[in-house]
């Protein structure tokens, strides 16, 4: 889910965001591309966590493992999904902020002028809201539940995690809160449904 596009597509629609916001200035102030930048990258590092190591561990569950392997396969999606987030976010953003130094000094800024995105901003905050959202499957699946419980329970702490994230994005970006909920559920329920299909496929086999 972590993705160079997905990073991108972010961006472009965050600028967007952006603009909305300066056209709201009366109402909203203190709007930044700084501030948004941070938002835009909380908002999908969390979105990517929670999805991600969900995925991950309800795929590990699915194959009958034993609690120990879920959460070393877990921990280890947690950690290479935030380190991972957090250097495309550097990259991706990095590449922004030269575009917008380059179209300042050629007289066309792209927003407010000087008012540059910050990579370092956006990896701290993917970093952060990774690890925050991650954490959510992760700690749910390794509770005291039973066998057959833990997936059940998983999945529907993991569809209210998505429900409050997809609200989150319509609010900071503007767009249909209803298309932006269902986009992050339904996007997230189908990455744990083929996961734990694909797990419980080679648990039998194994």
């Amino acid at each position: 889910m972590s993705t160079t596009a997905t990073r991108l597509a972010g961006l472009v629609m965050w600028r967007g965001a952006q603009r909305r916001g300066r056209q709201r200035a009366t109402s909203s102030p203190h709007v930044s591309s700084a501030g948004l930048n941070w938002l835009r990258a909380g908002v999908l590092g969390a979105n990517d966590g929670i999805v991600s190591v969900a995925a991950t561990v309800v795929g590990v569950a699915g194959a009958a493992a034993p609690t120990k392997t879920i959460a070393l396969a877990g921990g280890a999606a947690l950690v290479a999904g935030a380190l991972s987030m957090a250097s495309g976010e550097y990259v991706s953003v990095s590449s922004q902020r030269d575009a917008e130094r380059v179209a300042a000094s050629a007289g066309r800024p792209i927003g407010e002028p000087d008012d540059f995105t910050n990579p370092w901003h956006a990896a701290l905050a993917s970093l952060v809201a990774f690890t925050v959202g991650g954490l959510v499957p992760l700690l749910v699946v390794l509770a005291p539940w039973s066998v057959a419980a833990r997936v059940p329970v998983t999945f529907g702490s993991v569809v209210v995690a998505l429900v409050l994230t997809g609200w989150a994005s319509s609010r900071f970006t503007g767009a249909s809160r209803t298309r932006s909920i269902l986009r992050n559920v339904l996007g997230g329920s189908l990455a744990m449904a083929v996961t734990y299909g694909v797990g419980a496929v080679v648990g039998v086999r194994l």
